[in-house]
């Protein structure tokens, strides 16, 4: 076993535990630590591939929340609105976007945290017109996972249908990204690739380790753990450098 294997499988572990958790963030803790190592366009090939496992462990631990109404919605809209949410991207600073993001975010929170009974009502135009959102707001900051975890966690939807979602509307978005880089001419490192051995039951053991927790905690509570992680990263896009 490798230095990088050593070091790199704990980090997965625990990315894939939060990610499982909050719908979002195991690429907000990997691609950081991964840059330090490794050329970026390989970390976001490697992060891209647990990412992808990530998917597959949440849409089989929470299989009972399957929704088809939910992820039509927000497949379909969300890839069309963000491509047009991209190309408004480029005419603005990408420093300026995230914390204006962060700001969202933070809002978001608050006024979820001062009216707990708040919710979308679940209908065929508002889950349009919340995947068109997810989808546009996420073309134009590029942090797709908490936008679509703030619109998931608005429908206040039963803590497996969330999960689910997440995974599934996420294995779309993944699936397409990984091949975009393999395509491109980007290859993991040959330490990387054998350490694929260890590093997909690692995301698999941090996945099971996050279905445990999830079962444990009620789902009254479980829109507040969401918040939680709204406002790490939110905090995250305010002070970034």
């Amino acid at each position: 076993m490798t230095s990088d294997t050593l070091l790199i499988t704990p980090l997965v572990l625990i990315a894939v535990f939060v990610g499982t958790i909050s719908g979002f963030g195991a690429s907000t803790i990997l691609v950081p630590v991964m840059a330090l190592f490794f050329p970026l366009p390989v970390a976001l090939l490697f992060v891209g591939i647990i990412h992808w496992f990530n998917d597959i462990w949440k849409m089989a631990f929470f299989k009972r929340g399957l929704k088809w109404q939910i992820l039509i919605s927000f497949g379909v809209a969300g890839v069309v609105a963000s491509y047009i949410g991209a190309s408004v991207s480029f005419h603005a600073p990408e420093k300026v976007l995230l914390r204006i993001l962060g700001i969202f975010l933070l809002l978001y929170v608050l006024f979820v945290i001062k009216n707990p009974e708040w919710k979308i009502r679940e209908k065929n135009t508002t889950s349009l017109l919340g995947g068109f959102l997810y989808g546009f707001i996420a073309g134009i900051f590029g942090a797709g996972g908490a936008i679509r975890s703030a619109f998931l966690a608005a429908y206040n939807l039963p803590k497996e249908v969330y999960i689910f979602a997440s995974g599934a509307i996420g294995i779309l978005i993944d699936t397409t990204r990984v091949g975009a880089y393999i395509f491109g001419g980007t290859r993991l490192e040959p330490s990387l690739v054998s350490g694929m051995l260890i590093f997909i039951p690692a995301s698999f053991i941090g996945a099971f380790i996050a279905k445990k927790t999830v079962d444990r905690i009620p789902q009254k509570y479980f829109r507040l753990v969401i918040a939680i992680f709204l406002t790490l990263i939110a905090t995250k896009f305010l002070i970034a450098p």
